[in-house]
């Protein structure tokens, strides 16, 4: 494979990049496609000036950087162009570089859309209102009116519902105890929080029965099946899971930096290597 941009290194960027899987991830892709490319993490904390990390992404060896938290604000801000969707989220979590420029791009937006399809969806809980539930309410602008937001940070979820305002969403913030009550009515459910993280964690919406036109949309990855995908499951409802987000997210990457075809399987199979050793 020819490289489709000079330049040969791609970073990961947040305040855990180390303790991330992307390396794992796209390295062994790189070198199915026979690519020099090369992936790394980039540890950078919190409060840390930024002014240098710029720099470092506009040298010529630089392809593209993921970037997650806390610096996904940083990278739309810094981005000297940005797509819509970006700019409705206010967050980034890939900047490519193009000669001295930086073009900012939000794949988990666009992974969210693919997963859940073009379906008009009569009502979308949000259990969190962190960024992962931000991509997922501006996957379903026009698709939703109702949406109910909750979230332990009443900050989070005011900011939440201020965008879901900014979308012409009728949207409302409950307790969580209010959240789970509603899960039954919920069309889609989105799981935007640690639950399930833990083998023993319950399905993030308590033992409710589910609709049977549900869309459970966990973020959720871990080496066990997640207690909210497996009630999912149980009840026959539509779902999508940590990985298939993962999936979605990275295959969404290869149209933008150019990769080839081949790609897609290339990740599905280091995914599932990955898998195998969690």
């Amino acid at each position: 494979m020819e490289d489709p941009t000079p330049g040969h290194r791609l970073f990961l960027i947040g305040s855990e990049a180390s303790a991330a899987m992307s390396p794992a991830l796209w390295n062994p892709v790189f070198s199915g496609l026979g690519s020099s490319w090369t992936y790394e993490a980039w540890d950078v904390p919190a409060g840390q000036d930024m002014a240098g990390v710029r720099a470092a992404l506009l040298e010529t060896d630089v392809v593209a950087a993921n970037v997650t938290m806390p610096h996904k604000q940083w990278a739309a801000r810094t981005a000297d162009t940005v797509t819509g969707q970006v700019r409705l989220s206010g967050a980034a979590n890939l900047l490519v570089r193009r000669d001295r420029t930086l073009s900012a791009h939000n794949t988990d937006i666009t992974a969210v859309a693919g997963l859940l399809g073009n379906r008009r969806q009569r009502h979308a809980l949000m259990l969190g209102a962190g960024g992962a539930a931000r991509a997922a309410l501006i996957a379903l602008k026009g698709l939703t009116g109702k949406v109910t937001v909750t979230d332990r940070d009443p900050q989070a979820s005011r900011q939440l519902l201020y965008l879901a305002d900014s979308l012409d969403m009728d949207a409302s913030s409950v307790t969580w105890a209010e959240a789970q009550a509603q899960a039954p009515r919920a069309s889609v459910i989105v799981n935007a929080t640690p639950i399930g993280k833990g083998s023993d964690d319950e399905p993030a919406w308590g033992q409710a029965k589910l609709s049977p036109d549900a869309f459970v949309y966990d973020f959720v990855y871990a080496g066990h099946v997640t207690a909210t995908i497996a009630s999912a499951k149980a009840q026959g409802v539509e779902c999508a899971d940590g990985w298939d987000h993962l999936r979605a997210q990275a295959a969404a990457m290869v149209p933008i930096l150019g990769l080839a075809p081949e790609t897609g399987t290339l990740l599905g199979q280091a995914l599932t290597a990955i898998q195998a050793k969690i």
